[in-house]
This record gives structure tokens, sequence and C-alpha cells, in this order.
């Protein structure tokens, strides 16, 4: 069996065109999609493109704690054993809207989400396995505020809340590179730059001059994703943070500090209900 790649947010956007092209690179392509019938047009098209191709639509809603879990067991069921995960659906409420589980919406879908499928499928990662988290650049303007995710009536910034959430990701790829430093896997996130998608919100449009100088489409977006799941040079590298252009870069203070790194795991494990 060829290698087979888990990956979050394909209907559309860079998931769409990195599903494509793990699938033209000979992996086992495992789309994971809260719109099934979606991602199967998806599928669809990708075979009708690449016959040989093997691809997978497994649904997952990333804002409920137990479509997660229903989808990690799902996928443990299917494959023994998982070579790339990448973490790359993202989202941003306009309103301040609290999950199913009771946490904010956009830090559940972002973060808790990604956490929890990451935990349940660790032990069935290979053991050069590569994780990607697909942040972004707005994560140098986030602050974790711990105490507004379960709060509904908090205060509510539509741009805070997402850079909080991209902090989250930059955070949890750093802990797990520690974690997983005597082993060969490998964790990494990144900034795909500005890509131009049906997720670019208005206030996106309005910030973009602060973290990118030009929008994206979908083909250069995804390119750096693709560069750290296929690329041989990667292999061997984790805890780094890279930009649009496939180069690492320094990621913020905050999301260095190995405390908060630490701080945000064991409420993310106590919240998602896995081990710390």
């Amino acid at each position: 069996m060829s290698e087979v790649a888990v990956i979050t947010g394909t209907t559309h956007g860079i998931g769409r065109v990195t599903s494509r092209e793990l699938a033209r690179a000979g992996r086992t392509v495992v789309m994971l999609c809260r719109n099934v019938p979606a991602a199967q047009v998806v599928r669809d098209q990708i075979i009708a493109e690449l016959p040989a191709a093997d691809v997978h639509v497994v649904r997952c809603d990333l804002a409920s704690l137990a479509s997660v879990r229903e989808c990690a067991q799902a996928i443990r069921g299917m494959f023994g054993s998982i070579d790339l995960l990448i973490n790359n659906a993202g989202m941003v409420s306009s309103l301040h809207r609290m999950s199913v589980d009771g946490f904010e919406l956009t830090f559940a879908t972002n973060h808790l989400g990604p956490f929890l499928l990451t935990a349940l499928l660790t032990d069935r990662l290979s053991a050069s396995a590569r994780v990607i988290n697909v942040a972004s650049r707005i994560h140098y303007r986030g602050r974790i505020e711990l105490d507004t995710i379960t709060d509904a009536r908090a205060r509510y910034s539509s741009q805070a809340a997402y850079a909080q959430s991209k902090l989250a990701n930059v955070l949890h790829t750093f802990a797990l590179a520690r974690r997983w430093s005597q082993t060969r896997i490998c964790a990494n996130c990144l900034h795909p730059g500005v890509v131009a998608s049906n997720l670019l919100p208005w206030w996106l449009r309005v910030v973009k001059p602060l973290i990118s100088r030009v929008i994206f489409d979908c083909e250069r977006g995804a390119r750096t994703t693709l560069q750290l799941a296929l690329s041989n040079e990667i292999a061997g590298i984790s805890g780094r943070y890279f930009d649009e252009n496939q180069l690492p870069q320094p990621a913020a203070a905050l999301a260095n500090d190995v405390q908060l790194q630490d701080s945000l795991w064991r409420l993310s494990a106590q919240w998602t209900g896995v081990p710390a």
C-alpha cells in the first residue's frame, strides 16, 4: 500500500489542491470533510484526472468532539499506519458563537478539533510520519486568553479569535515537536499566504496588507503545505514555522513560550478528554 495521507478541509481552497497533488504523488489520500457529498464530488474529479488515484472520504466536523472521535475511529479501522497528517481546515466566525461542546467556535474548529484528531491518531503515525498544521502569519498578533474560550458572554472580536486560534496552531506544533524530539516523526506549521477562496472574510481582506502583499490563488497557496509534505529536504526538520515562500521563519515570541505551550496542551487535553 502507498503512504497514507490524512487531510482536513478538502472540499475547496488549498485543501482541495493539496488532496489532488498528494494523489498525483502516489499517496493514498484520506479526505476529511464536514460536507461528504461535496467531498465526493472532489474525489470524483481527482479520479477523473488521475484514474489510478486512491482517494477516500471520511466525515469530520472539527467543531464537534464527538464527530472527531468518530472520524478517528473510522480511520483507525481503515488503515494500520498513517504517514502524513495535515490539519488544514480552518474557519472564522464573524459572530460570537459556541460549539456544540461549549467552546468558542473559531477556537474549537481551528485548534481543539485538530488537537484531538492528532492525539487520537498519534499511535498510528509511522516511524517517519509528518504532521503539518496550517497556521497563519496573523499568529504574530495573537494572544491566548483561555478564560474566554468557554465564556459565551465574553467580549468577541473575529480578528482576535482567528489570531488566537492560529497562535494555538503554532503552539501545538512546537509542543508536538518537543514531545517527539527523540523520534523521527516531524511536526511543522506554515503560513500559506492570503489565499483567494470562499473562506476569505471581509475583515481579512481589510487586514491583508498587514500580513501579505498579495492574495494567492489556491494553487499557489498550497505550495508550502506540499513542500512540507513531499520534499525530501524536510525529512528530519521539526518544530519550525514556514512562510508562503517555503522558507523557515522565526515564529512569534509567544509561540516559543514553552510554559504557554504546556499550559495550552494541558487545558486542550482536559477539554477534549485525552491524557495530557
